[in-house]
């Protein structure tokens, strides 16, 4: 595994940065996920929601953090095969799923304001959790092939990884084999899972639009168009590093990898930091529920 490239002799240096990163997102996702489940008024969709995206962007953290804190604050750069293999499905099963939630938290904006009477009864705590469910068990299913399509080709090539951490993009550039087949099921997935979630979102908003354009009161349109806030900044922080990621990788073979190595971290990293972050800022309910919960525990 290599860290970043032309700062190598920086790794200890490069640790507080990244480790203060991890914290913040490990501790701010923990926070989200115990403050819903704690708090009573946070019992609701949206919030339910929110939690499941803590769960996934949690889910990437823990999976990343062993390995680059190995390779930056203790200069351990080597992985088994069968121990990247494993990194990688979980990396991207829970990127898959962070995908699919905030399609669901989409869906539940969608609902809240093109219908709003029937917001309740329409997202019930049963149909939440076959999302949740369904979310789950397409990422697992959609990812289970790849580390067995990996496992079979011989890795004779340079088995030098270009991140901390271990993604399919570039572990199928190090077989000396045909990997066509590992190519072509990597696009497919991402189209299925990546495409088709940011086109059921952006379908979403614009019906959403059109709804809160109708809409009489100018007040009850900003107050509309305020509660999406925070979920197209979330979208905004994951599609725009993760597109970024999967275009340099697949058409950026003399881009400095440099850009390769940043671009990968600020895709694994800045979405579990900032979201947090984002819907306690602009979600007024959430912010003082934190508040209240740290309050009674002081």
């Amino acid at each position: 595994m290599t860290g970043i490239p032309g700062l190598e002799d920086k790794g200890i240096w490069l640790a507080i940065p990244f480790c203060s990163m991890y914290i913040a997102a490990i501790l701010g996702n923990f926070m989200v996920i115990l403050v819903v489940a704690m708090v009573p008024t946070l019992h609701k969709p949206m919030y339910f929601f929110l939690s499941m995206l803590a769960v996934t962007e949690l889910g990437v953290s823990i999976a990343t953090f062993p390995t680059v804190l190995s390779v930056f604050l203790f200069d351990a750069r080597e992985i088994g095969l069968d121990a990247c293999l494993a990194q990688m499905f979980f990396i991207h099963c829970f990127s898959f799923m962070d995908s699919g939630v905030l399609w669901a938290m989409a869906l539940d904006r969608f609902i809240a304001i093109y219908n709003p009477l029937q917001y309740g009864t329409i997202l019930t705590n049963s149909r939440i959790a076959m999302i949740a469910l369904g979310i789950a068990m397409r990422s697992i299913i959609v990812m289970t092939p790849f580390p067995l399509l990996l496992r079979r080709l011989p890795f004779c090539r340079s088995k030098l990884l270009a991140h901390p951490y271990c993604l399919h993009p570039n572990l199928i550039q190090l077989p000396c084999a045909d990997t066509t087949v590992n190519s072509r099921c990597g696009l497919f997935v991402v189209l299925s899972t990546f495409g088709l979630d940011s086109l059921c979102i952006a379908l979403s908003y614009i019906v959403i639009l059109k709804t809160v354009l109708g809409m009489a009161s100018k007040e009850g349109r900003w107050k509309a168009l305020n509660t999406c806030v925070s979920h197209i900044c979330a979208v905004l922080v994951y599609y725009i590093p993760m597109v970024s990621v999967s275009m340099i990788h697949r058409f950026g073979k003399h881009v400095p990898p440099l850009l390769h190595s940043v671009m990968a971290n600020i895709y694994l990293l800045v979405p579990p930091v900032l979201n947090p972050v984002i819907y306690s800022i602009k979600t007024k309910e959430l912010r003082k529920a934190l508040c209240q919960f740290f309050f009674q525990k002081s």
